[in-house]
């Protein structure tokens, strides 16, 4: 089973720095205006390290060396400082979903041991997209630190009421309309209790797959390096875990947006092989869990909605998941593009502006289809689930050195 330890965090000096504007959402949803706007907001932001950008006043800089020089100096000069001792850092976050119910979810955060599919009991569940891992592999060489952590989930029943915590926050904060909520652990036995139950389960890799799969290629590297064949604190990688069970998991859908299409191409009757069609009326909230008590997709076009209730004759290859249904019907259609999309109104305002052809909501998959599919060995499609809120960068970091 995977090994799961404490270690000697670094973290913002909080009492000086407001941590809701020096940390920020995970590198890859943020857009070049957002990075801007978070360093409006401070210029210590995490993004400065997390996030490298060229600088077009001194081209021959490489940003990875200068966000690596930056998180130096910030140790140097107390920006950011160092635990006293190892431990593990509990993580609260609360929200309300897309459909405003007040959902919670509360991990912990530690070192866990790296291995690759088949050779330990790190599970991946979903492939990945093409996407290039030289940004985060240059970055992991330069700083020589994990900034940001995957997000595994861990069958371990009683794990949430072991990071139950009623003392003082180190951190306490509202961002984009969720509350995030940080304790440090360092009390021996807690820690034990902690490392045994996460130790004793296989770990299911929820979010950041790209970046676990950079922490591998890393590891090689170090190994290869190394005269006695180890990576060192490149052995494991900064993991948010998270009990599987359904209160402390908000998991959603990813909508796909539809482009490509012939312009004479009649979708709903394309379709109508694939699935029982129907007219649907969209209306305001509500919309991802009346298409789960209706049994279907809905299809968003210019012209209107569609439910799509999934035939099982022309199903009967595909996985009991939504991703992997439409993925059969879409290979029977030639050119279509496909861009996942999180939020309804952000698939129908895509519609609307001619952004998107058109566009299919989907129903989210359960906290058993996860597991199943993992401990199965398979993996769903990518982009099949979207968990909520997301942890922010930068409420601790690892040194790999």
């Amino acid at each position: 089973m995977p090994r799961f330890e404490p270690f000697r965090g670094i973290r913002y000096d909080v009492p000086r720095l407001d941590p809701r504007r020096v940390t920020a959402p995970p590198y890859d949803v943020i857009s070049p205006a957002d990075r801007e706007a978070l360093l409006a907001e401070a210029a210590e932001n995490v993004v400065r390290i997390d996030l490298p950008v060229a600088d077009p006043s001194a081209p021959d800089a490489d940003p990875y060396e200068v966000a690596a020089e930056l998180f130096r100096r910030w140790r140097a000069e107390g920006v950011l400082v160092d635990d006293p001792e190892p431990s593990f850092t509990v993580y609260r976050m609360e929200a309300p979903d897309e459909d405003g119910v007040v959902r919670h979810t509360t991990g912990v955060v530690g070192a866990l041991e790296l291995s690759r599919p088949g050779e330990g009991d790190i599970l991946p569940h979903e492939f990945t997209t093409p996407k290039a891992k030289s940004d985060r592999l240059d970055l992991l060489r330069s700083t020589t630190a994990n900034l940001s952590p995957v997000w595994g989930l861990s069958p371990a029943a009683g794990l949430s009421a072991l990071l139950e915590c009623d003392d003082e926050p180190l951190a306490h904060f509202e961002a984009d309309g969720v509350v995030h909520t940080v304790w440090r652990i360092s009390d021996p036995a807690r820690v034990d209790a902690i490392r045994a139950a996460v130790s004793a389960e296989p770990i299911v890799i929820a979010d950041g797959h790209h970046r676990y799969e950079t922490s591998l290629a890393y590891r090689d590297e170090r190994r290869a390096a190394s005269p006695d064949g180890t990576a060192g604190g490149a052995e494991s990688v900064l993991c948010f875990v998270v009990e599987l069970v359904d209160d402390e998991l908000s998991v959603g859908p990813i909508h796909r947006l539809l482009s490509g299409l012939p312009d004479a191409l009649d979708l709903v009757d394309a379709l109508s092989p694939f699935f029982a069609v129907e007219p649907l009326e969209l209306t305001g909230t509500g919309t991802v869990r009346r298409l789960q008590e209706l049994g279907g997709l809905a299809l968003v076009t210019p012209a209107g909605a569609w439910l799509l209730r999934p035939r099982p004759e022309a199903m009967a290859e595909a996985r009991d998941l939504d991703s992997s249904r439409l993925d059969v019907a879409l290979a029977a259609l030639d050119g279509v593009s496909v861009v996942y999309q999180h939020g309804v109104d952000n698939v129908r305002a895509a519609v609307a502006s001619g952004e998107a052809q058109a566009g299919v909501l989907l129903r989210p998959v359960t906290v058993a289809q996860i597991l199943d599919i993992a401990h199965g060995g398979e993996r769903m499609p990518p982009k099949s689930t979207f968990f909520f809120p997301k942890p922010r960068t930068g409420i601790t970091f690892r040194d790999l050195s």
